[in-house]
């Protein structure tokens, strides 16, 4: 057809701007307006009939004097829709219009040479990614809330996103320096891995997050706060985080307070921004607290609409939301970008065993332990050196590094056995030569794993002090 009517190079010019003036056209046409009406709410959840969406849509119910309620469809039941509030659901009534609200960064693009529906994460929402987040602090709609003017992008990214074929992962072989003494000589994590920082409330991580966002080797650093207390948001970003940690991060923050929907959008909004600054060739650091608030909310939605309950009152779909989100993280392809992830996990009642934390645990590169015990003695960062671990750590340090950090822990862990009989004078020096030694060092030792806020420890460094102790010299006390 293109032969016969655009013959010879003037012919295909015609026919080129024949083209672009129906992509104007079409760009220009609304969606047809697809529409139902509300029959039911009932606690998290709303019903609606008349509509057929696919789960992922988003929707707008218009409730009285104006006033509109943003939505999810969350599930389906025959011909009924399940809804879930995106905002505050006031002033909705029996029969209420529901709207069908198309993302309009998801409608068709002549660009992209493949027809856009073919794609599933083309249908969710799209938010805005790019350098101009970095400096801000963002919700989970991406929306500013630091008061610094309108956010101004040209790019979106769908909130989901194709896995990586594990095949293509680059391996992990690069160390990195987190600038924490006891994680980067005992615990030591590397470029791409994934993270989980288990602990109890009231025991630092968000300080401990704090440092590593501050002292990290990163291009850029992406924080989501999902689930936690409001006042912590801004404690977060001007006292842990600070003016020079800001510059080169973008905080997404989904307090307790929103609706359980907008904390698993503010934790898959911040894994897509990370993948995009990964896209393009960045290392990104991703500090997310927490993932135990995440599962929460997803545990909200599931229950409300009638999902039955598994462990502990947990879904079944919780615990296969959980290793969605963390796989995201990683190496990209080789020569690419990079995300290293820390996840902090709340442990319930201090129990390592919860469900969250043994799911966290079967699907993370490693954990690290704080200990109410050390917290409680004033020993910060409180972390427990005999119960953290990096699957990561024989690929990225040294044989002489690991025996180091072997023998470190094996002769903490024969003084903290031993503890209450060395403290009651029970114990006779000369019986047990690894007991002396461990006694001989231990101070050290409790030096060597307490470290200020405010200082930076280099992996060098690090482990030159951890070699140095090991041999007989405590070297420079923190």
């Amino acid at each position: 057809m293109a032969e016969t009517a655009a013959p010879g190079n003037a012919g295909n010019a015609r026919f080129a701007r024949y083209l672009v003036n129906c992509r104007e056209h079409v760009d220009g046409i609304e969606p047809f307006d697809v529409t139902g009406r509300l029959t039911r709410v009932a606690g998290l959840v709303m019903e609606a009939v008349g509509m057929r969406l696919p789960v992922g849509s988003t929707c707008v119910v218009s409730g009285e004097d104006a006033s509109r309620v943003e939505a999810e469809v969350v599930g389906f039941s025959g011909d009924r829709l399940f809804l879930m509030p995106i905002s505050e659901v006031t002033g909705l009534r029996p029969g209420a219009m529901v709207r069908y609200q198309p993302s309009a960064s998801a409608l068709p693009s002549m660009d992209s040479g493949v027809h856009p529906w073919r794609r599933a994460e083309d249908r969710a929402r799209h938010l805005p990614v790019g350098d101009a987040v970095l400096g801000r602090v963002l919700d989970a709609a991406g929306r500013p809330l630091d008061k610094l003017g309108a956010l101004v992008c040209e790019r979106t990214a769908p909130l989901t996103s194709r896995p990586i074929n594990p095949i293509d992962r680059e391996p992990i072989r690069q160390t990195l320096d987190v600038g924490v003494r006891a994680i980067n000589a005992l615990v030591t994590v590397g470029r791409g891995q994934r993270m989980g920082l288990f602990a109890g409330s009231g025991l630092g991580k968000s300080l401990l997050l704090g440092m590593m966002a501050r002292y990290t080797s990163a291009d850029v650093i992406v924080v989501g706060l999902i689930g936690e207390r409001g006042r912590e948001v801004k404690e977060f970003i001007e006292e842990i985080l600070g003016a020079a940690g800001l510059a080169r991060a973008v905080v997404v923050a989904a307090p307790a307070d929103s609706p359980a929907l907008l904390r698993l959008q503010g934790a898959a909004y911040a894994a897509t921004l990370a993948e995009h600054f990964r896209a393009a060739g960045r290392h990104v650091l991703l500090l997310m607290d927490s993932l135990t608030r995440y599962a929460m909310a997803q545990r909200e939605i599931a229950l409300a609409i009638g999902e039955p309950p598994a462990t502990k009152g947990y879904p079944p779909s919780v615990f296969a939301k959980l290793p969605l989100l963390v796989e995201r993280a990683g190496n990209a392809e080789a020569g690419g970008g990079s995300i290293t992830a820390f996840y902090t996990v709340l442990t319930e009642g201090d129990d390592p065993q919860d469900p969250i934390g043994d799911a966290a645990r079967a699907i993370l590169d490693g954990h690290i332990v704080l200990s109410r015990a050390l917290a409680d003695q004033g020993h910060y960062p409180a972390i427990d050196v005999e119960a953290s671990i990096s699957r990561a750590m024989p690929s990225l340090a040294s044989p002489e590094a690991q025996a180091r950090a072997r023998r470190f822990k094996s002769l903490y862990a024969r003084y903290q056995r031993n503890r209450d009989l060395i403290v009651v004078g029970a114990y006779t020096p000369g019986n047990d030569p690894v007991l002396d030694e461990a006694v001989n060092l231990y101070p050290a030792m409790e030096a060597f794993l307490q470290q200020d806020i405010h200082e930076r420890a280099p992996l060098p460094e690090s482990l030159a002090r951890l070699d140095a102790l090991l041999a007989g010299q405590a070297g420079p006390q923190a």
